[in-house]
């Protein structure tokens, strides 16, 4: 890079007055960085362009060569390094495949630059309003579509899934132990969440000082869906010894198998226990990063289908709205817009149905004498961890305003009719493979294969298999995620090393590992599913052969 010494630093600056000069001069900018990107897509493949060893060394070098220029560096120049950084990136063509990796859209990408150009602190609306009123807007929006009542409900944008879970732990704490905040949390609190719940509240339990040894796993039924009976004898447990259940986490929408909670159960049955023994019913979260965003279908009349959704599609849909219908019992869910909400990282949504709720995390005026603590203003969100707040709302009221519900009704209905595709040519074309969460519509299939001679899936969930026959199972399979991933250029599929947890017929309890097809992309249609097949049904059959191989040299 050539390095230039600036005579006047407001040049790397927008304009104070609008001027056509600086304007020009950041538009083209963004065309230099918009067209580089262009230049490097590949639409055979999966990454962009250019390549990046990022093994051995890399990053120790990375480290020795890096250090800050004496001068100024040409904007175009900057540019260029820029592009360097994101030469072999993974890109949303149509063979990526892989977890809930979305491409951003065009409506949220200008969202976030239209943030970008105010740089406001979400924090107060006195220094951010763009930013205030955008988020009014979304939580009301968000409300009125799952069922809130969106002159009670509050909310803000949050750093992911975790954020919004460990919001609705801090809500939880606050109602059951309500000086916790002053005086610190006692050792008898406990938390609850399926087996197959994201690994959020884990990390949640520790930073709140509860301890992951008091949240309490419950086992899944087969469709990795909550076994409400566990929770119910699980709770009674905890009581039993003298704890308290604060917290529980429904999974709406699980990240390997779409494994959908039953939220109408959850609250009946923490509801009947809390009355029982004369305690709060515990708050309820429901972690609906991912599915929540299927209740764009709640007001589908699929009778007419205006979509014109095929058969199988409609059904699908059904099933999984018939579970989302729910999601108003809960006391707090989330949105990750990032993931099906199609806006950049990070634009997080927690929910609460009781705004009041908020106030029970929220600092003393005193405590923030920056802001806040003042006769102007009126939107002061003092209660979140963050005293710096991303005006992310900006980018998810233009993405809610772009797509619309119909928008991301046909978007959605396209993901679940390209993942059945998937499915019924898996069943035709790789009769080694079977779908392990075939009990869940959706957008994700999860697959195994077996080894010959081996029990299969349905031995495994019965109980019928010894610990070193599953390890095996999952060896094998370790062996397809492996051939996957080092070609994972060319068609980029994810893989779980948790997708249920299994009781062997010698009293050990084991993971199962599955390979995941996750279709996320816009680009993903149904007309490329036999190409796709037909590159997995190649990979397996490789996996069979080197397993064969393996097998005759061991014998000899």
């Amino acid at each position: 890079m050539r390095e230039k010494r600036l005579t006047n630093v407001q040049q790397l600056f927008p304009s104070e007055d609008g001027n056509q000069q600086t304007r020009q001069m950041v538009l083209r900018l963004i065309e230099q960085l918009v067209t580089g990107v262009d230049d490097l897509k590949n639409p055979d493949g999966v990454n962009l362009k250019g390549e990046k060893n990022r093994t051995g060394t890399f990053y120790n070098n990375l480290i020795r060569d890096s250090s800050i220029p004496n001068g100024s560096v040409p904007l175009e120049e900057v540019n260029t390094e820029l592009l360097k950084l994101l030469h072999d990136h993974p890109y949303h063509t149509k063979y990526f495949l892989t977890n809930i990796l979305p491409m951003a859209s065009i409506p949220g990408i200008m969202g976030m630059i239209a943030a970008f150009l105010v740089n406001g602190n979400n924090l107060w609306d006195v220094y951010g309003p763009a930013g205030a009123e955008a988020e009014v807007r979304v939580i009301s929006m968000m409300s009125k579509l799952i069922g809130y009542d969106a002159l009670k409900s509050g909310g803000y944008t949050t750093w992911g899934g975790q954020g919004a879970v460990f919001s609705g732990l801090r809500i939880a704490i606050a109602k059951f132990v309500p000086d916790s905040l002053q005086k610190g949390v006692p050792d008898n609190l406990y938390a609850f969440c399926s087996e197959a719940a994201h690994y959020s509240l884990f990390k949640s339990m520790e930073a709140s000082g509860i301890g992951s040894d008091r949240l309490i796993r419950v086992r899944t039924n087969a469709d990795s869906s909550m076994d409400v009976d566990d929770l119910l004898v699980k709770m009674e447990e905890v009581i039993a010894r003298g704890g308290i259940p604060i917290y529980i986490v429904a999974t709406t929408g699980t990240t390997d198998a779409m494994g959908i909670d039953d939220l109408e159960q959850i609250y009946a049955v923490s509801d009947k226990v809390a009355v029982h023994h004369g305690l709060l019913r515990p708050h309820i979260h429901a972690d609906s990063a991912l599915g929540a965003f299927f209740a764009f279908f709640n007001d589908y009349d699929f009778t007419t289908n205006p979509l014109e959704l095929k058969k199988d599609v409609a059904q699908a849909l059904i099933s999984i709205q018939s579970k989302m219908k729910h999601l108003h019992l809960a006391d707090s869910l989330c949105f990750d817009f990032q993931k099906l909400g199609q806006t950049p990282y990070l634009t997080s949504l927690f929910l609460v149905k009781d705004a009041a709720d908020l106030r029970l995390m929220d600092l003393h005026p005193d405590e923030t004498p920056y802001v806040g603590h003042r006769g102007y203003g009126q939107y002061h969100t003092g209660y979140t961890l963050e005293c710096s707040r991303m005006a992310s709302s900006i980018s998810i009221y233009s993405a809610l305003l772009a797509f619309g519900i119909q928008g991301y009704q046909q978007l959605l209905a396209q993901f679940v009719e390209v993942n059945l595709a998937f499915r019924e040519a898996l069943r035709q074309e790789i009769p080694q493979a079977e779908i392990v969460n075939n009990d869940n519509p959706g957008i994700i299939t999860l697959f195994r294969i077996y080894p010959e001679g081996s029990p299969h899936f349905h031995d495994e969930i019965s109980g019928k298999c010894t610990l070193k026959e599953i390890e095996r199972n999952n060896k094998f399979n370790e062996r397809l995620f492996e051939m996957l991933g080092n070609h994972r250029d060319r068609i980029f599929f994810g893989d779980t090393k948790k997708h249920l947890l299994v009781q062997t017929k010698d009293a050990n309890s084991i993971a199962l590992y599955a390979t995941k097809i996750f279709v996320i992309s816009p680009y993903t249609e149904t007309k490329h599913v036999h190409e796709i097949i037909q590159y997995l049904k190649e990979t397996v059959a490789q996996v069979y052969e080197k397993y064969s191989e393996t097998s005759i040299l061991s014998r000899r």
